[in-house]
């Protein structure tokens, strides 16, 4: 018996995988990025088969991965994690640098960045298990990196449908706690977690992060 649980307990990181073809700069948010050796240094990146910038990597043979920070805001992880590079431009509004490999890697909010050229590749079903030989790295600032625990616990995000890690019993949202006399009205987007304090939502209405419509949203108290 496999109890899903207990993937529960493992422990990652945060951060935003980038490829670029041609003028055509794509990227996405994962939580699988591993070094696999030291001598020589090698890393691998696990990533849906459906994401875009899957096959971008495949078709360059070059990544970049930055090391998302936890001062990362949720617009930013909404924009790399929750919407398509073939939809829309995630560079347009992201500080970003170019490696020496002309690869873009994310320079804002961001710990590190690693960037690698694809050695090897093995079809594991619903994602492509990725290895890279690291050709470029350095550190960006000294803050504290983002753990996928901080970014559930703290920031309140939810996991993708296409993360490895995302399992379709993973348990609700807590109740919230009975409404004190200061609560105000919010709503709670189901999808990124994204969070606005207003009594009513328009029709029309969509999550700035994940673009989700207003049918994704839940009505929440907001407590001082």
């Amino acid at each position: 018996m496999v109890d899903r649980k207990a993937f529960r307990d493992l422990s990652y990181g945060l951060y935003i995988i980038t490829a670029v073809d041609g003028e055509k700069k794509v990227g996405c948010v994962v939580n699988t990025f591993n070094q696999v050796t030291s001598s020589p240094a090698r890393v691998s990146v696990a990533i849906n088969k459906d994401n875009f910038t899957t096959g971008v990597v495949l078709a360059s043979g070059r990544f970049e991965a930055s090391v998302l920070a936890e001062s990362a805001p949720m617009e930013l992880i909404g924009r790399f994690g929750f919407q398509s590079s073939a939809d829309i431009d995630k560079f347009a509004d992201t500080a970003y640098t170019l490696d020496e490999a002309g690869v873009p890697y994310v320079n804002e909010h961001t710990v590190a960045h690693f960037g690698a050229r694809v050695i090897e590749t093995v079809d594991v079903g619903t994602h492509m298990l990725i290895v890279g030989e690291v050709e470029e790295a350095a550190v960006l600032s000294d803050a504290a990196p983002m753990t996928y625990a901080y970014y559930h616990e703290v920031k309140g995000g939810k996991t993708p449908a296409k993360a490895s890690s995302y399992t379709p019993d993973e348990p609700a949202a807590a109740p919230e706690a009975a409404p004190a006399p200061t609560a105000r009205i919010g709503w709670k987007c189901k999808i990124c977690g994204y969070v606005i304090e207003v009594d009513e939502l328009p029709e029309d209405f969509q999550c700035p992060i994940c673009k989700q419509g207003r049918e994704m949203f839940e009505r929440i108290e907001i407590t001082d």
